[in-house]
């Protein structure tokens, strides 16, 4: 099968496709033994699509990876009950549902590949699509990532949540600020993991020849994201409130995420290379919906262990920190390791060298990708440390005041990036 052959159906969902003929709208629920919590983002899902586009033909299709915990069969019974409790009117029209199993390589994206191919199929004028785990999600949620794309126009609608100040850690000292400075927009969550996408962006991405690559097991999200932009889309973001799911530590469990996010923007800085290199600056993108406090569940952190992981990592890592690190960058580093906790700081203009040093090293194959991601984990631990150092009284404007000063190094130094990125390594 060539990589963008269209994804085969079951005789039984072409049928029911033919039965639907066709939709407005469109919300793929991507699903791996959920049973526990997809229920209730079914209900808000359905209850949103009647309350807010009660004129609407939609389908919900969910999009499963083999759940053994009877996650299918939790959709299929999921039912909002009486309609009265928040509509003014019944909705004209019923809400169909779908639960598949998804084919191809195992992962998320995979599963949102069939997502794109059903929406193609029914030909959605407008989509969303939800993670299966949300505890927060409300109706409004609906309304705010279909809106923009049903009344405005939009092609593209990214999440923007209120997280807990060391939640999010990886978007916030690299994806966000990379991604920013790299094409220029200001989407401040691109791997939120809920978005909303026109019918167009949603051909847009089936045609793209990716689905047997990392794409389809993880880093789908920051793809969507960069594929939007890159694409000449329309791109907006809608506050949704807060996210509410299982929370980490950001020291603990995530080497994996960050490998996984950071290899696919690197993927993603080789493939864009001739839309990036000339973007200078950033510009705000509109954001929908209102913007209020809300509670959010407060996360442990532990410092010190992060703080001996990358003390162990300046030592241990040593010789493949300088192969990857610029001579002056490499000498940092090792300065910012030897110091002591009370005076612990890795500073934002350190830290961007570190990764523009990496990106390059990526690009160059320097070592083998695994090993580049694997020895980036470290680092990211000390600037994480750092962070959490810096900001221990910080209200959520002062800690975004901080994150914003480092995207303004990202786009400082990004000149120096584009003139070192064709140019041959130094000691080659």
């Amino acid at each position: 099968m060539s990589q963008t052959e269209r994804p085969q159906l079951a005789a039984e969902v072409e049928q029911t496709l033919r039965e639907i003929g066709r939709v407005d709208l469109l919300v793929g629920i991507p699903s791996y033994n959920n049973a526990r919590t997809i229920g209730h983002v079914v209900r808000a899902v359905m209850a949103g699509l009647a309350k807010y586009f009660p004129e609407c033909t939609a389908v919900i299709v969910n999009s499963d990876g083999g759940s053994k915990d009877g996650t299918p069969e939790v959709v299929r019974q999921a039912a909002f009950g009486d309609y009265r409790a928040i509509l003014a009117a019944h909705p004209r029209h019923p809400i169909h549902r779908l639960t598949m199993p998804y084919h191809g390589v195992p992962g998320k994206g995979s599963a949102l590949r069939l997502v794109f191919e059903i929406a193609v199929r029914l030909q959605a004028r407008a989509c969303a699509v939800v993670d299966a785990d949300l505890r927060s999600i409300t109706p409004e949620w609906m309304d705010l990532l279909i809106g923009p794309v049903l009344k405005e126009g939009f092609d593209f609608v990214a999440p923007l949540y209120r997280r807990h100040k060391y939640d999010g850690t990886i978007t916030n000292s690299i994806v966000y600020p990379l991604t920013r400075a790299l094409y220029g927009k200001r989407v401040r969550q691109p791997i939120g993991g809920d978005f909303g996408f026109s019918g167009r962006l949603a051909a847009h991405y089936l045609a793209q020849d990716v689905w047997h690559t990392d794409v389809a097991r993880f880093g789908v999200d920051i793809w969507m994201t960069t594929t939007a932009i890159t694409g000449g889309f329309r791109v907006c973001q809608a506050f949704l409130g807060a996210k509410i799911h299982d929370a980490k530590d950001p020291g603990v469990d995530l080497s994996g995420m960050l490998m996984q996010v950071v290899g696919s923007v690197f993927d993603l800085m080789e493939a864009n290379f001739p839309l990036w290199a000339n973007v200078r600056g950033s510009e705000p993108v509109p954001t929908f919906g209102l913007e209020y406090e809300v509670g959010l569940e407060p996360i442990r952190v532990n410092v010190e262990r992060m703080l001996g992981i990358f003390r162990l990592g300046a030592e241990e890592l040593k010789d493949l920190w300088q192969r990857i690190l610029a001579p002056s960058t490499f000498r940092q580093v090792q300065q910012i390791a030897g110091s002591n906790d009370a005076n612990f700081r890795f500073p934002p203009d350190v830290w961007v060298s570190v990764i523009y040093d990496f990106a390059l090293a990526f690009h160059r194959r320097v070592i083998h990708r695994d090993h580049l991601l694997q020895a980036l984990v470290p680092l990211y631990l000390g600037r994480t440390a750092s962070f959490v150092l810096e900001t221990p009284e910080s209200t959520a404007e002062e800690v975004e005041a901080v994150i914003e000063e480092l995207c303004r190094h990202f786009e400082e130094r990004k000149p120096a990036l584009v003139a070192q990125w064709e140019a041959p390594r130094a000691d080659g």
